[in-house]
């Protein structure tokens, strides 16, 4: 019995690290072909589809939104190690008390992309940003990347699947 409960566990650590797997290459090739294929790097704004998608640079030193920004390398650092908390956290979490499928695919998700936005603050002391969608007027001044809807949508799915003991 013991066996088969740790095949299960291990077939679900398998869905989060393919999830998170897809996340973190898609989220690196993009950045790959966005800032550095197609130049964005120093062309700094590409418009794609206007306005509803543009290309702009953006380095983002801090977390969402720029918050908690500082060009140090102490908040480069503290922030590496934030996220990595985060996804030491999500996987005793995952091991602990593991949701259905869907949180388990969330919880990849999230881990994808803290690991995208981790190598980008290892590789260029920053996150390289660069989808900007502005609609109906509202002109958005904010970019981001694939890693920050994954973990925005990991977050949420964790806390609309967050699994644990059905009653009985």
């Amino acid at each position: 019995m013991e066996r088969v409960e740790k095949q299960r566990q291990q077939g679900m650590l398998r869905l989060v690290w393919t999830v998170a797997g897809i996340i973190f290459v898609v989220d690196q090739l993009t950045k790959i072909w966005v800032v550095h294929i197609m130049d964005l790097v120093t062309r700094l704004n590409i418009d794609v589809f206007p306005p509803y998608l543009t290309f702009r640079m953006a380095w983002n030193y801090g977390i969402n939104f720029g918050l908690l920004a500082g060009e140090a390398p102490a908040t480069r650092w503290i922030l590496i190690s934030v996220a990595l908390g985060i996804i030491l956290f999500v996987l005793v979490w995952m091991r602990r008390d593991p949701p259905g499928r869907y949180g388990l695919i969330s919880a990849g998700m999230l881990i994808g992309g803290a690991l995208g936005n981790v190598v980008d603050r290892v590789a260029y002391g920053a996150v390289a940003d660069f989808l900007n969608m502005s609609c109906c007027g509202i002109n958005n001044p904010f970019a981001f990347n694939i890693a920050d809807i994954a973990i925005f949508a990991g977050a949420l799915g964790l806390v609309l699947f967050p699994g644990g003991k059905k009653p009985a």
